[in-house]
């Protein structure tokens, strides 16, 4: 689908060494065309063990996962809004993305020198928000000036304007309130209207607390995390703790030695792949399965698609000439071990035009162009 989630973050917080992980669980580029169209730009899978399960049963030629885009974004600094360091770069960068993943530092390392001196993931978030939200003020004001003038004109031009204006006022008050934008309650239309200005901190955020080694095996008590996971409470945000160099460590490792070694660290699975199922949730998507023989394949689509839509993701053709699909859960497909068992028993179904795809279904559909 497209959708990119951005590292932000300071100088010195760790985003480069978790692009660098990341970029080492990247998907091979001939199952994407556009992984490679950028060199700071990953495609990485999205880790499914129900897909998984589905390819051991079929043992197809090719198995591809579902993916998400992540950009490594240059560090902010203070003023950035203004244009200071790579400010102007760093912002344009944001607003191509779909969502954020703010890395927030929570570990200590005398050789790499914090920007500010000293550790604190509450203040560094501060930071990079109230840039975000200086730009997005300078931009709710040329927005504002421009819609005033529409205002004074008769009919449904004016009336348009006026309507623009009071959602640019109420993004206005949360922000010289020190709230970022994606926290305003708007209504679907005031969404409508909001979504045309593109404002930074109208993005969903998942926070990422960057630990060391030591860390890792006291994740629940440790204070810093503790205040990042707070950050995030305090916003109905997500929170995710690793440790960026373990999880550079681990890409390193062949798939045999992994299990040893996230044992000896403290972790039952890679950090990375709690944090891309996080983004993938972040961004509201969700996967269905193909099967065969020729290939096991998670399309993803939004939460709430219709069974059209998701048969669009394969081939626009698929959802023009939509009839039906027919679908089973995965886990009655494994159960069952195979389509014909399942549709002997009832549990492989028919569904039309209206169904709203459920995450983890298995379908094929059927059309005519």
């Amino acid at each position: 689908m497209g959708l990119a989630i951005g590292i932000v973050g300071l100088p010195n917080v760790g985003k480069s060494t978790l692009f660098n992980a990341l970029s080492g669980a990247s998907v091979l580029a001939a199952n994407y065309p556009f992984a490679t169209k950028d060199p700071n730009v990953g495609v990485v899978p999205v880790p499914d063990q129900r897909l998984d399960r589905l390819a051991a049963l079929y043992e197809p030629k090719k198995t591809t996962p579902a993916a998400l885009e992540f950009v490594d974004i240059a560090g902010l600094v203070k003023g950035a809004s203004k244009g200071e360091g790579l400010g102007n770069q760093f912002l344009a960068n944001i607003r191509e993305v779909d969502a954020i993943a703010h890395v927030l530092r929570c570990f200590s390392d005398p050789d790499v020198v914090h920007v500010d001196g000293h550790v604190d993931p509450e203040r560094d978030r501060d930071v990079v928000e109230t840039e975000l939200a200086l730009k997005d003020l300078e931009t709710l004001e040329k927005k504002r000036e421009r819609r005033a003038k529409d205002a004074k004109a008769a009919g449904k031009m004016g009336e348009e304007a006026k309507a623009d204006l009071a959602v640019y006022d109420k993004l206005k008050a949360a922000l010289d309130a020190g709230q970022p934008a994606r926290g305003v309650r708007l209504s679907e239309e005031e969404k409508l209207r909001a979504k045309e200005l593109f404002l930074l901190t109208a993005k969903p955020v998942l926070y990422v607390a960057n630990v060391d080694e030591a860390q890792l095996e006291r994740l629940d008590t440790d204070p810093l995390v503790a205040k990042v996971k707070a950050l995030a409470d305090a916003e109905g945000a997500r929170a995710v703790a690793i440790c960026s160099k373990v999880e550079a460590e681990i890409q390193e490792l062949h798939k045999n030695e992994r299990v040893e070694f996230l044992a000896s660290v403290g972790l039952t699975e890679p950090g990375l792949d709690k944090l891309v199922r996080a983004g993938f949730d972040l961004l509201g998507l969700q996967s269905y399965f193909t099967t065969g023989e020729d290939e096991c394949r998670a399309w993803v689509i939004r939460k709430g698609s219709r069974a059209p839509q998701a048969a669009g993701v394969i081939h626009t053709d698929f959802e023009r000439g939509f009839i039906k699909a027919e679908v089973i859960r995965w886990d009655d497909l494994l159960a069952y071990g195979s389509e014909a068992a399942a549709r002997a028993k009832g549990v492989l179904r028919v569904e039309g035009k209206e169904y709203v795809v459920q995450d983890g279904d298995v379908m094929h559909f059927l059309f005519n162009v």
